[in-house]
């Protein structure tokens, strides 16, 4: 066969079985799905996005002036407004956030973090390896499950360039467990002169109604006394892929200053992102943010829902469920949710056909079923996951 051919045929089948990223329906019950591109955008930022991108924009360069300016500057500044913090850099994401701070604070010093807090994310990225490539050495304080204020106090010394408390946002040590409240850190660590970061994890800004005490959030970490608090753009601040890190003045400052920055800075479409969604947490618009939408749903409403849709697929059933959060948040912690529950002679092929349409839809299986759970889903796009499903269901 001529080659051309081979490489347009080729090139023909490959089409076929790939579309790109595309949207899907996420019916899994895991409202921070890393696989489903975790927190949805609000439309607002979602057109922000496509104003920046589709055509010339404002990135880095100042209206008034008309000289170059810094590409973060207005999502910045609103960080700033909503936490308190005196300054703010935002970066590509939390990973990022992290590695610009050790770097920035602590290269060839000595980073002291507690055993339990050691803690590996998604795609077996560690703790310990990010120390290694920000040019860090590791000092381990207490054990898994407990670490006391005196094992800090033992670990600092003259070459100690930063005290680091992580939120283990993936899992939960229960029982015989203790932590050292930051408060009690940033006490310790100002007396012995070095600065200390709080890396809080899922973008929590604010004590929220629902949200479990555990949980920790920007404020109250800022308050407690740290001198820097990282979080991530795409959990619960409900934005687009980012990281960020809140804080002291000087210390930003030095962030900002390390090569690292430049390597880990925000697109132009994150960044339009990015400053829709603060703007909608600085009119007190949270609650119009689809995560926050979708987690406002009442258990009965779902259930409502769900038994509406069981009442189109013969056999099917509707019943309770429990939601997550996912993406390294709230680990533990359930949301009561319902689902539409279909039993299938291989649930397994039936939910890689679903995957594998349009619109692809993600669920459940086990014990001869599939579950598709709703708290994930928004109402409007009921009827399109029953069709999705139909037609599944007729391919088989």
């Amino acid at each position: 066969m001529d080659p051309d051919a081979v490489l347009a045929l080729a090139v023909e089948r490959a089409a076929r079985v790939t579309h790109g990223v595309d949207e899907a329906i996420n019916a899994t019950g895991i409202l921070l799905h890393t696989g489903l591109g975790r927190s949805p955008l609000h439309p607002e930022a979602a057109r922000a996005a496509v104003r920046a991108s589709t055509g010339y924009a404002d990135l880095e360069v100042d209206r008034a002036t008309g000289t170059r300016g810094k590409r973060t500057r207005r999502a910045e500044a609103i960080l700033c407004a909503l936490t308190g913090a005196a300054d703010a850099i935002a970066v590509n994401n939390n990973a990022s956030a992290l590695l610009l701070t050790i770097a920035a604070l602590a290269r060839r010093k000595e980073v002291v973090v507690s055993r339990g807090e050691l803690i590996e994310i998604g795609g077996e990225f560690r703790l310990p390896d990010i120390m290694t490539a920000a040019g860090a050495k590791l000092v381990e304080v207490g054990t898994t499950n407990r670490t006391r204020l005196a094992d800090y106090r033992r670990a600092i010394g003259p070459r100690t360039g930063l005290v680091l408390k992580v939120h283990p946002s993936n899992f939960r040590v229960v029982g015989f467990a203790h932590t050292v409240p930051a408060s009690e850190i940033a006490s310790l660590a100002s007396k012995a002169g070095v600065p200390f970061a709080f890396d809080v994890g899922s973008g929590l800004l604010d004590r929220v109604a629902g949200i479990p005490d555990d949980e920790p959030t920007v404020v109250e970490a800022l308050r407690a006394g740290a001198n820097l608090v990282c979080f991530s753009g795409d959990k619960l601040l409900g934005g687009p892929q980012a990281g960020v890190a809140v804080g002291d003045t000087d210390l930003v400052a030095r962030l900002r200053g390390n090569p690292i920055a430049r390597a880990a800075r925000m697109d132009k479409m994150n960044v339009a992102a990015l400053e829709a969604t603060l703007r909608l947490h600085a009119t007190g618009r949270r609650n119009e943010l689809p995560l926050w939408t979708l987690l406002a749903a009442t258990p009965r409403s779902l259930r409502a829902r769900a038994a509406a849709l069981a009442r189109r697929f013969d056999g099917a059933e509707a019943g309770a469920s429990e939601a997550a959060f996912g993406g390294g948040s709230l680990p533990g912690h359930g949301i009561a949710s319902a689902a539409l529950r279909l039993r299938a002679d291989a649930p397994e092929e039936l939910a890689a056909r679903l995957r594998l349409g349009r619109p692809s839809v993600f669920c459940r299986t086990g014990d001869g079923e599939v579950a598709f759970d709703l708290r994930a889903v928004p109402p409007a796009d009921d009827e399109r996951l029953a069709r999705a499903i139909r037609y599944a269901l007729d391919q088989g």
